[in-house]
């Protein structure tokens, strides 16, 4: 799983270095050190073991490269990562489809922690059985709408969790601009903020407008 994460955060760096050879592509330093920062957040602790640094242009003021360099940390998980006991009461499975069973059930449970907070399910209140038959079809139904997304991701190579997808989602916004116009009246100019790269490449994946919404226009 170490190696997993580390390959992931490798790959995020390498993502954001090749960017760098796009046209009009982001080479700020500020900009760039914030992308690496909410990279490091989703390496599950990964990135403590990585040294990070930009190479710019004589101006200081233009990106040209980024270089890493692995070195676990004394006294971490990288360095003791210790082992996973699991026990079962179903003697005829093998080791994978047991690791496969555990790993589907944690997956269940963090998904479904995190719609029933979303949809408004939690904590439950039904004293009657066809009230509790509701809450548990519209959650299980919520759930298979989570794996069709999840299903479409994994086909385009994007294998995150279903935490870290709601992360990378949370990042755009929609804004309100007011601007006063000559005569005196309001102009109010909504839409979405610029989707990052990780979120337009779940965008890409998914067929969805990465500008949700539209720009409205509305006067006063």
């Amino acid at each position: 799983m170490s190696e997993s994460f580390s390959q992931r955060f490798e790959a995020g760096l390498q993502q954001i270095l090749d960017g760098l050879a796009k046209p009009r592509a982001e080479n700020r330093p500020d900009k760039l050190r914030e992308r690496i920062g909410r990279l490091k957040q989703k390496s599950r602790g990964t990135s403590q073991h990585y040294t990070v640094g930009l190479v710019t242009d004589e101006s200081g003021k233009r990106v040209t490269g980024i270089t890493w360099q692995k070195v676990p940390r004394d006294g971490s998980q990288a360095m003791h990562p210790g082992v996973y006991c699991l026990r079962t009461n179903q003697l005829d499975w093998d080791e994978e489809r047991l690791w496969r069973t555990y790993t589907l059930l944690t997956d269940l449970e963090s998904v479904f922690r995190s719609l029933k907070s979303e949809l408004g399910l939690r904590p439950v209140y039904h004293h009657q059985d066809d009230h509790a038959d509701g809450h548990l079809f519209i959650t299980v139904l919520a759930y298979q709408c989570v794996q069709f997304l999840r299903l479409k991701l994994k086909a385009a190579g994007i294998h995150d969790s279903w935490t870290t997808l709601r992360e990378t989602l949370s990042v755009q916004r929609r804004v309100t601009t007011t601007f006063r116009q000559r005569g005196g009246r309001a102009l109010h100019v909504r839409k979405a903020t610029n989707a990052e790269p990780e979120l337009m490449a779940i965008y890409r994946a998914l067929g969805v407008n990465p500008e949700p919404g539209g720009t409205k226009k509305l006067t006063s």
